[in-house]
């Protein structure tokens, strides 16, 4: 299980990149589409930008921590897959200075 989740941590990581558009939260729900995570555009950004406010307030310490919240807060029908997916895309999307506590919870669940 800790392999699985470095793994997807370091693609999700790695493999994107979050594109200049003019609408972050347009870019950010068509890249969760991608994974087949669907619902409100503006629900999901919500929970995206909340995901930052999280962990620049540390409510959250962690990737982990953070990926508990989604866990809890979206679809119940979601794979664990899909919240680090999720997580991934918001950081990339509204907080990339964040993006480096994929790489720890990479390093320890190795």
């Amino acid at each position: 299980m800790k392999y699985t989740v470095a793994a997807l941590i370091i693609g999700a990581a790695v493999g994107l990149a979050a594109p200049a558009a003019a609408d972050p939260d347009t870019d950010f729900s068509q890249e969760l589409h991608t994974y087949g995570i669907y619902g409100q555009k503006d629900y999901n950004a919500w929970i995206g930008k909340l995901v930052c406010k999280r962990l620049n307030d540390n409510v959250d310490h962690d990737a982990f921590d953070s990926a508990k919240f989604l866990g809890n807060t979206l679809d119940s029908n979601n794979a664990t897959e899909q919240n680090w997916q999720f997580l991934s895309a918001a950081l990339n999307h509204y907080c990339p200075d964040n993006s480096p506590i994929l790489a720890h919870a990479a390093m320890a669940g190795s």
